[in-house]
């Protein structure tokens, strides 16, 4: 099964658990195709801006903290491509880490295109209902915009 077009597998994480269960998902499948892990954290500058806006920063001092702000979200990231790539190495899978800035959906779908990623492996936090429709979902619009197969990792759900 080495012939498969899953020879590169996007992981894009967000830290949580869930993100380390797609990765699970994605090292069987790499295991049986011998594919190389691509794991990607992307910082999402409107929540940054969004979250600068609300704290009542003035203009004097908004570059300065909005500054500190990407570099605590890329200190997350960094820590959260650490634990999936040493899961990646621990199970001999090749594996390749990135940070991005920008909005989550399309520089996922911009390092698929890139990278010639065949097949994307991420979490869903299984929002339904409004909740979904109100804070929108990062999988879905990767799920209606990529150009190759998404597998989406949905958590166990115990409010059924």
């Amino acid at each position: 099964m080495t012939d498969s077009a899953y020879s590169d597998i996007l992981i894009p994480t967000d830290g949580s658990d869930l993100a380390q269960r797609a990765l699970e998902e994605a090292l069987t499948i790499a295991g049986l195709t011998d594919a190389t892990i691509h794991v990607l954290f992307v910082v999402d500058d409107a929540k940054i801006a969004e979250l600068a806006s609300e704290c009542g920063m003035d203009t004097v001092t908004f570059d300065a903290d909005v500054d500190a702000l990407f570099e605590r979200y890329e200190a997350l990231g960094e820590h959260a491509l650490e634990d999936l790539q040493d899961a990646a190495t621990n199970q001999g899978v090749e594996v390749t880490a990135g940070i991005r800035k920008g909005l989550p959906r399309d520089e996922i779908l911009a390092y698929v295109d890139e990278n010639d990623i065949g097949l994307i492996v991420m979490a869903t936090h299984g929002r339904q209902g409004l909740e979904r429709y109100v804070l929108g979902s990062t999988t879905e619009a990767v799920l209606r915009r990529a150009s190759v197969p998404v597998l989406a990792v949905h958590g166990d759900s115990t409010d059924e």
